[in-house]
């Protein structure tokens, strides 16, 4: 296993710990060696991971920047995993939705709904289709 791939071992399972400082830590330790080894789609990767713990902690302002340079690496890699480029998009529509942007979150929400259909996980595509249906009641 990379030096990278240990670390963001180690900050999945402090994340499950909730040592949230250690997995942002470990995570940005990765992130940097998959940017010097120009391995855009591991990058990604842990950058999304970066944006989702800044979401959940309610740092939403912290987050966008991680989900946008995500989001950008996957919508212009050929390579890109429909699941990872949803997963991108779900977290983005949260931090948008947080933040106040709720046109650009609804428009996530839709895409990341129809990646979810295609990869057939019924659960994201029933939480898209939740938080549509709030945000256009909202």
């Amino acid at each position: 296993m990379s030096a990278a791939d240990e670390l963001t071992a180690q900050a999945y399972q402090a994340h499950r710990e909730n040592r949230t400082a250690d997995a942002l830590k470990h995570y940005s330790e990765a992130a940097g060696i998959y940017r010097e080894q120009n391995n855009p789609l591991r990058l990604a990767h842990t950058i999304r991971h970066v944006g989702d713990i800044y979401q959940q902690t309610k740092q939403s302002q912290l987050a966008g920047p991680f989900y946008a340079e995500a989001l950008e690496i996957y919508r212009r890699h050929p390579e890109t995993s429909p699941l990872d480029l949803a997963n991108t998009l779900r977290g983005y529509a949260l931090q948008q939705e947080a933040t106040g942007n709720a046109a650009q979150a609804k428009l996530f929400w839709q895409e990341a709904g129809e990646l979810y259909a295609a990869v057939n996980v019924q659960a994201g595509v029933s939480e898209s289709e939740r938080r549509i249906a709030f945000l256009t009641n909202a």
